[in-house]
């Protein structure tokens, strides 16, 4: 549960008002459970075997100030993937445009708007490199758990209920809408029909604190290819850039030090 928990900072239910009206929609028999999971699972199953992906995401994270009142911070960025053990992303937003490089060995981590970047000796897979990021560093990676090579075995484990909402339609592409819930959290996730049942669109929403934010990745431009991708994962820093410990690149979250919980 702490893996979903950690992407968000606020939680609760999320109510549709129109016209001052608040609407309940049910759930009908149509929302069957076993093609949800199929769905899900075919989605999975697709992503593991791709040996390369590359995509551009726009993202927006959900804060509640102490007055009630949700902000979006908005960031867009890049993804691309060379399994087993190789990732390059970036992301710029309004406060930080950051790139994270991991060749298998090393994992470096730039902030350009800082002119500051760290690396940390971190020997392993993508997998473990999300589970180090989030657990050690604090520093998820966008849609990580759709990054591993089960995202299936990852999410599911942790959903009390799974539902299929149809369809839907993403900048164009058909989707297949899924909705999960786990015990704190609801997960949706829109999902490519068709022969590439890539993600197109991941939200995580927590409902146990009132305000209800969530946060939304938007994936875009999405390639894939079950060969190895012949990408670059070497990093080489600016040469004016300082050297620093990991603890001292701050401000390289999607969350800026200015909207964090004061202690």
């Amino acid at each position: 549960m702490k893996r979903l928990q950690r992407l968000l900072v606020n939680s609760a239910a999320v109510l549709l008002i129109f016209g001052g009206t608040g609407v309940l929609i049910a759930a009908t028999a149509s929302a069957d459970e076993s093609q949800a999971k199929t769905v899900f699972k075919g989605m999975s199953d697709y992503l593991a075997a791709q040996k390369s992906m590359s995509f551009n995401f726009d993202s927006n994270l959900e804060v509640v100030t102490m007055e009630g009142q949700r902000i979006g911070l908005a960031s867009s960025g890049a993804v691309e993937v060379s399994r087993p053990d190789k990732i390059r992303a970036t992301r710029t937003g309004g406060f930080a445009d950051v790139e994270l490089v991991f060749d298998g060995k090393t994992l470096s981590l730039l902030g350009k708007n800082l002119n500051l970047y760290t690396q940390a000796e971190m020997p392993g897979s993508i997998d473990h490199l999300v589970d180090e990021l989030r657990d050690k560093f604090q520093r998820p990676l966008p849609a990580a758990d759709l990054l591993m090579s089960d995202a299936y075995g990852q999410i599911m484990p942790m959903v009390t209920d799974v539902k299929d909402l149809g369809t839907g339609v993403i900048r164009g592409q058909e989707c297949d809408h899924v909705a999960m819930r786990a015990k704190d959290v609801d997960l949706q996730i829109w999902i490519a029909t068709g022969k590439e049942p890539y993600p197109c669109r991941y939200t995580i929403t927590s409902r146990d604190v009132e305000g209800g934010p969530q946060y939304t990745i938007d994936v875009r431009d999405w390639k894939a290819s079950p060969e190895t991708g012949s990408g670059d994962f070497t990093f080489t820093p600016p040469k004016d850039a300082k050297s620093v410990k990991v603890s001292e690149l701050t401000d390289v979250d999607e969350l800026p030090s200015e909207f964090a919980p004061k202690k």
